[in-house]
């Protein structure tokens, strides 16, 4: 991917950047100099991020809300904007689920999809602006332990590739791209999920994660993301699963 390197003219906003990944990619594009909207429903973790890093300006919201996404697009006009946020799922087999706790990422993660890719069409965002939907590799693998949360994810990547379709259609010059991470130790949402698959298989931890190669970092991901809005728009595929190695372009 051929890029161009200044971004402090493209205000993105970074939904679900309190921890995990999407801290990791806040703090990634503030650093490369993007203004940077920090949106998370908890405001301690993205205050302190705020104060570390210049360039990032806190919102506490619930991006599930489906008043927040026009709102915050109206107010900010954001030339990127990246949906991390999502729900953790609870780690049982199906039979220990409940019907609650197994569509929990529909309710939350599928929700928020909708409401902010509905919304960048809508409005529409200006010309040559990226949406990016982080979704998971379990929307390639499945994820038996996790309820709905595989369907939920493979369900946001349908979702960008619907609006990246309507945006061409309409002539809209905004680029919907999804990006699926594959498991990882290092964040809240994937340590669980790591150990309990771990168990599953009989393995330890480590002899689990072997499979995977370079465990994945929130500031692996950070880089990644920098480099996907940094691109040219003509060598920006629908699809990538991000690893520790980085973006790999999906089929």
């Amino acid at each position: 991917m051929t890029s161009a390197s200044d971004l402090s003219d493209r205000t993105t906003i970074v939904v679900g950047a309190s921890r995990g990944l999407g801290r990791g990619i806040a703090t990634a594009l503030a650093e490369a100099g993007a203004p940077v909207i920090a949106v998370a429903r908890t405001a301690s973790p993205i205050v302190e991020l705020a104060n570390r890093t210049g360039t990032i300006q806190p919102e506490v919201a619930d991006a599930s809300d489906a008043t927040v996404a026009g709102s915050l697009i109206d107010r900010y006009e954001p030339q990127v904007v990246i949906l991390v946020a999502g729900a953790s799922p609870l780690i049982r087999p199906l039979q220990h689920q409940t019907w609650e706790t197994f569509s929990v990422n529909w309710q939350t993660d599928v929700r928020i999809g909708f409401h902010w890719v509905r919304e960048a069409l809508l409005k529409p965002l200006r010309r040559g602006s990226r949406v990016v939907v982080i979704s998971s590799g379990a929307a390639l693998a499945g994820s038996p332990l996790s309820g709905g949360y595989a369907g939920a994810k493979a369900t946001q990547r349908f979702i960008t590739a619907y609006a990246r379709d309507e945006a061409k259609r309409a002539e809209l010059d905004i680029t919907f791209t999804a990006v699926l991470p594959r498991i990882t130790p290092l964040t809240d949402l994937g340590r669980p999920a790591v150990q309990a698959y771990a168990t599953r298989s009989g393995q330890t931890v480590e002899e689990y994660l072997q499979q995977f190669g370079e465990p994945l970092t929130p500031e692996v991901a950070g880089a990644a993301l920098v480099e996907l809005v940094r691109a040219d728009v003509a060598g920006v595929g629908p699809s990538y699963l991000l690893t520790g190695a980085g973006l790999q372009a999906l089929p």
